[in-house]
């Protein structure tokens, strides 16, 4: 978490000192588990005058919870077990383990926005050789990251510019409706797009609101 919140912070630095960007004109946008990250550079970086976060997730959130929030205490227990295990095993390896990406093939009790994303990855849509989460996945262990660190606790803080902008029909919407909740001040906004699902804000032109982002993006980097 902190290496990719991190690359948003070097982007600026990049940025802030080239000759042709006014650093007083800077914004950044995430999309799904970058979305999340996006709040979490905002946060800490005053340099972001305005941040888009589209099809959020919150990554801490969902390590640690599980999907809807699903997962207790013992449940967090069990897989800190598991991933230190791996740990053991990576290391007597000499390489880390990969977690997997979406799978080759989905059974037919799969959920729907698993159907979603074996739609988007593992298509033209977006599959990539070099795709983590069209092939084989994040490293197992980067997970214990996640589980331990809360990634939106400073959210509330961010007084810059923020848009939120999530799918109505999306499985992951519960994540932006609650990072909104704690944002404050009137320079901040939530879009739900009608009819859209989590991935549908990836690459579905009819659903990304493009004019509405440039809108936003030219009001608040003026």
């Amino acid at each position: 978490m902190d290496i990719n919140t991190e690359d948003f912070s070097a982007a600026v630095d990049y940025l802030s000192t080239r000759s042709d960007v006014d650093p007083n004109k800077i914004g950044i946008v995430g999309i799904c588990g970058w979305g999340g990250l996006a709040l979490n550079a905002a946060a800490i970086d005053t340099r972001i005058k305005a941040t888009v976060a589209s099809t959020m997730y919150d990554m801490h959130r969902v390590t640690a919870n599980g999907y809807f929030d699903a997962l207790d205490a013992a449940g967090r227990q069990k897989l800190r077990q598991e991933l230190n295990k791996a740990r053991t095993e990576d290391y007597k390896n000499g390489r880390y383990a990969l977690g997997g990406g979406v799978a080759d093939e989905l059974p037919g009790s799969t959920p729907d926005f698993v159907k979603q994303y074996f739609a988007y990855y593992k298509t033209k849509r977006g599959y990539h050789p070099r795709s983590l989460n069209s092939n084989g996945g994040w490293n197992k262990t980067s997970a214990l990251t996640l589980l331990n660190t809360p990634m939106l606790a400073y959210a509330g803080e961010i007084q810059n510019a923020v848009l939120v902008i999530h799918g109505e029909k999306a499985h992951s919407r519960y994540f932006s409706e609650t990072a909104f909740k704690m944002l404050k001040g009137d320079n901040k906004k939530l879009m739900i797009i009608p009819g859209a699902t989590h991935t549908d804000l990836y690459d579905q032109k009819n659903f990304i609101p493009f004019d509405a982002i440039e809108s936003f993006l030219r009001a608040n980097l003026k």
